[in-house]
């Protein structure tokens, strides 16, 4: 007998001998099971492929052509979740515990009984029930971890957008100050970006950095308007509180959570390589990178841009001042980074910053992926 293969099936049974796959057949169909029966591991596996549903198969230990212990490695490759039991007459404790360790559900020892039989099978029966429990909870939970996962998502770019009105409204309150910061921090904030990015800077970082050179001047707000608008020379006194900005603006920055990291780049940012800026004369790498990114980033800014004392110079002569202050006013590896970027690139974010009309856009564009 080759093979018979019911449209329906729950059991199959793998049995090469006839009269005991007669036998063990009547004792399954008796107990109200549909069984599948096939006589080698070829039909077995052949039938399980054409029927993806079938979850039990009882197979006899030896086939005649190939065990049965091949035939369970070969189901377990192939058909996850299919449960193998392994029949056999031989009660050598070696082949349980070989059955077991290669993924058997359980083994039966011929002859079979009833009740024996009917206990395996209803205890696979019930292992089936709570697999697909389980399957059915993890399905249910996936698919509510994805729909918290949405609203989160929602959240946060909810949060994102107050973050981006904080900023802007923070920016506006130091325009009403001085009309030229803003044209200057939009500015400065896409050098610094860019040249950021060109280091390769991961997005978490180039946001932090993007915000700390947006709002570096935000603690001028706190600056008398005799010092920060006189038009001629500031005094030795007047350069002093002048300087109190850095310290100002940190104090104001790092009183919001997610400003905590810009706020360090506000305290630093008229920091010098070399240890001669101010407010700590920081040296070196004690400088936060963010700062040492917007140093010269500022500095280009500065030189290009027209003041009421005089003309902004050309982004060459720009390029050569940066050059000369490397080691000394600026970190020489940013420098080395700043110069490996084409010259058109400065004037165009310049052009193109000139186009935004509001700052939170210009942040959240510099930083996007």
């Amino acid at each position: 007998m080759s093979a018979l293969f019911p449209s329906r099936e729950h059991i199959l049974l793998v049995e090469p001998d006839g009269q005991a796959r007669l036998e063990m057949l009547a004792l399954l169909r008796t107990s109200g099971h549909e069984t599948a029966v096939a006589d080698t591991a070829a039909s077995a596996l052949s039938y399980l492929y054409r029927h993806p549903n079938c979850r039990i198969v009882l197979t006899e230990a030896a086939l005649p052509d190939r065990s049965g212990f091949r035939l369970l490695d070969d189901i377990r490759r192939a058909h996850f979740g299919v449960a193998v039991v392994i029949m056999t007459a031989n009660r050598h404790p070696h082949l349980a515990i070989q059955a077991f360790r290669r993924g058997a559900a359980d083994i039966l020892f011929k002859p079979l009984t009833h009740s024996l039989t009917s206990n395996v099978l209803e205890s696979l029966r019930l292992q089936e029930h709570t697999r697909r429990q389980t399957f059915s909870y993890v399905r249910q939970l996936e698919s509510l971890v994805h729909h918290r996962t949405s609203k989160l998502e929602e959240i946060m770019e909810d949060l994102e957008r107050s973050y981006d009105i904080t900023i802007e409204a923070m920016g506006d309150a130091l325009d009403m100050r001085d009309e030229e910061t803003e044209g200057h921090s939009k500015r400065v904030t896409a050098y610094t970006v860019a040249l950021a990015r060109h280091m390769n800077l991961d997005r978490g970082q180039l946001k932090t950095i993007a915000r700390g050179a947006f709002l570096h001047d935000i603690g001028k707000i706190a600056i008398p308007d005799s010092i920060l608008l006189k038009p001629g020379r500031l005094s030795d006194e007047e350069m002093v509180v002048m300087r109190s900005h850095c310290e100002q603006g940190y104090r104001i920055v790092r009183k919001i959570p997610f400003l905590t990291e810009a706020a360090e780049i506000v305290l630093s940012h008229q920091e010098r390589y070399d240890g001669s800026g101010y407010p700590r004369a920081l040296v070196a790498d004690e400088i936060p990178l963010g700062a040492r990114i917007f140093a010269v980033a500022d500095t280009l800014d500065a030189i290009t841009s027209d003041r009421p004392y005089r003309r902004g110079r050309s982004f060459d002569e720009a390029y050569r001042e940066i050059e000369r202050c490397r080691g000394s006013q600026f970190d020489p590896d940013v420098i080395d980074a700043f110069l490996t970027l084409p010259g058109p690139t400065w004037p165009a974010i310049r052009a193109e910053v000139g186009r935004q009309t509001h700052a939170a856009e210009l942040v959240r564009r510099a930083v996007a992926a």
